[in-house]
């Protein structure tokens, strides 16, 4: 009896890390996100499920009201980050250990066809380098494309594979996304 519980025991340990240790292309996975409005948490939440990754929601020290998202706004706050392009959001709650992971896909919202600050100030508070960066994000009409772009300019020796926008993604599509 004492020989097939320990039997049990290993073999679901076994099981557990495996699960735990879910990975694309031989590397442990992180989905680190920031949602303002909710919508880029609802696509991290389905990559994570679809990639059995780890989930780390990237937040502001200061959350954002409703009358700091207001776009139409020119005094609003994240009009006026993103009229700055060297302001960097500072960021709250409990840091991830990024040494841990090799893939991360980083979602966002797409702010005036632009990551928020607080993309930026995530990217540089620790070493990225080595890591491969999968950008997602959710947007009301801009395409992912000119944010890639510029986080692949703003910092040229991190490793960004091609991006998403997310707006509407079908599992299927979450899957392919993913490579499932």
């Amino acid at each position: 009896m004492r020989k097939l519980t320990s039997i049990l025991t290993v073999a679901l340990m076994a099981i557990s890390m495996t699960v735990c240790a879910q990975t694309a292309k031989g590397g442990k996975v992180l989905v680190a996100y920031f949602s303002a409005s909710g919508n880029t948490k609802v696509a991290a939440e389905k990559i994570q499920k679809a990639a059995g990754a780890d989930i780390y929601e990237i937040r502001p020290a200061k959350p954002y009201t409703k009358e700091d998202l207001d776009y139409r706004n020119r005094q609003s706050r994240s009009v006026a980050e993103m009229g700055n392009p060297a302001f960097r959001e500072k960021l709250g709650g409990k840091p991830v250990d990024i040494k841990k992971y090799d893939v991360i896909y980083m979602g966002f919202p797409i702010w005036a066809n632009k990551a928020p600050s607080i993309i930026y100030s995530f990217l540089e508070s620790q070493d990225f380098k080595g890591k491969t960066i999968i950008p997602f994000a959710t947007s009301g009409s801009s395409p992912i494309d000119n944010s890639v772009n510029q986080l692949k300019t703003a910092y040229p020796s991190l490793t960004f594979r091609a991006g998403k926008r997310m707006n509407n993604a079908t599992d299927e599509d979450i899957k392919a996304f993913v490579g499932k």
